[in-house]
């Protein structure tokens, strides 16, 4: 292992894990109904027309567009009713001069019929119906592959299965199709002093903070968090997690146990695990100074600090893009808006520093008010609209310096 907290730049530290693994995406086929919220690995070509034949786009009755010219309100024209097309049927008969057929939405055109008149411009009775207003060739049909043609291209890969391209897969008829297999992370905090929430609070105890909020983050990002609970800090412990998310899982994330206290010892634990164990050890990122980096059994983890908003940040940092290119997820793009700091930040030379801010409008102009509550508080990140990413080579932002505040996922502008 390198020495104690020998900083790295994020992306150093992305240089030094991708010698030693790369992220590949899977490829899984599933049926349709286990696809949704999933990313297409393969390009959906359809295998027939959509409609697969001509249908009435409206309730009416099908006709010979050239046996309604005329037809007015003055002047109807006088067709014989000779069937009854339902959706869902196949009528075999033919429409002749001056004949037409009473016809559903959607329902399959009759052999002979170029158009349908609609029901609210004709009247029948018996068999006689009166139409009011001459239709053109094709008025009122959706025409056989007007929508998908057979050997379209319909989605391609890449595409997020939602709701609408859930709803294309399924008009073509296709049951299974392949979608890159979601990651499988194994998520384990670390620390005597936490307790999982609904236990009872003793004296000297927290509720773990991370282990939640990192599995809900490890969703957000296409992946499958499998959470395996609280170590305890001594070897014996941790080891055991670990190993356990090494055997069941893609990445392994733990929070805690990785800055220079007596009782961090997460580092040595995973370099006791295999090779080539820990690769970076710091990095020059406030707050994440204590994080590191290491792959192990061909599978990297990712130690991060123990307060809850060093452990975010850099999660959003360092794991989501890997966790979105395992999914076959595009990365995101956070929207950024140009505001006025409201007070002075004092930044540590040689780091790169993530400063919570929240965004205040005033007069037509925003502010960008800094939430410097430390990395342990969470309503740093709860109340934040953003965040300032100040460089390495800055030491002081003045207030009143135009900054961009990039935006978290629903981040509010306004």
């Amino acid at each position: 292992m390198s020495s104690f907290l020998r900083v790295a730049t994020i992306e150093e530290a992305r240089a030094a894990l991708e010698k030693r693994w790369r992220p590949r995406p899977r490829e899984v086929e599933v049926p349709l109904d286990e696809a949704a919220g999933r990313v297409l690995a393969e390009d959906v070509v359809s295998s027939i027309d959509v409609p697969p034949f001509d249908r009435a786009a409206f309730d009416g009755y099908a006709v010979r567009a050239a046996d309604t010219f005329g037809a007015g309100e003055e002047s109807p024209i006088e067709l014989i009713q000779v069937g009854n097309v339902r959706a869902g049927e196949w009528l075999k008969i033919k429409i002749g001069r001056r004949q037409c057929a009473k016809i559903d939405t959607g329902a399959p055109v009759p052999r002979g019929a170029n158009a349908v008149v609609m029901l609210e411009h004709s009247t029948a009775r018996a068999k006689v119906v009166r139409v009011f207003r001459a239709v053109a060739p094709g008025e009122n049909i959706a025409k056989r592959g007007s929508e998908i043609k057979c050997g379209t291209k319909v989605l391609k890969a890449g595409k997020m299965i939602n709701p609408q391209t859930l709803g294309t897969i399924a008009a073509i008829g296709r049951k299974y199709f392949k979608i890159y297999s979601p990651p499988k992370v194994a998520v384990v905090s670390s620390g005597v002093e936490l307790v999982a929430a609904g236990s009872q609070l003793k004296r000297g105890k927290i509720y773990d903070v991370n282990g939640p909020a990192i599995c809900q983050a490890v969703e957000l990002c296409g992946g499958e968090a499998s959470y395996l609970g609280i170590a305890r800090d001594e070897p014996r412990s941790l080891a055991t997690l670990l190993k356990r998310g090494l055997t069941t899982c893609d990445v392994v994330v733990l929070s805690g146990g990785s800055s220079a206290g007596a009782g961090d010892i997460a580092p040595s634990v995973v370099n006791g695990l295999g090779n080539p164990g820990v690769l970076v050890h710091g990095l020059a990122l406030r707050p994440g100074k204590p994080t590191f980096v290491a792959v192990v059994q061909g599978k990297p983890i990712f130690g991060l600090p123990g307060y809850p908003v060093s452990a975010l940040m850099v999660f959003y940092q360092l794991v989501a893009p890997y966790l979105r290119r395992l999914g076959g997820l595009p990365q995101a793009e956070r929207a950024r808006v140009r505001a006025q700091l409201a007070s002075k930040i004092l930044s540590a030379r040689g780091r790169r520093e993530l400063v919570p801010v929240k965004l205040v409008q005033k007069r037509q102009k925003f502010y960008a008010e800094p939430l410097l509550k430390g990395s342990g508080a969470i309503t740093s990140l709860s109340l934040a609209d953003g965040y300032i990413d100040v460089p390495l080579e800055r030491e002081i932002v003045e207030e009143g310096e135009a900054v961009e505040v990039i935006l978290f996922g629903g981040g509010r502008v306004g």
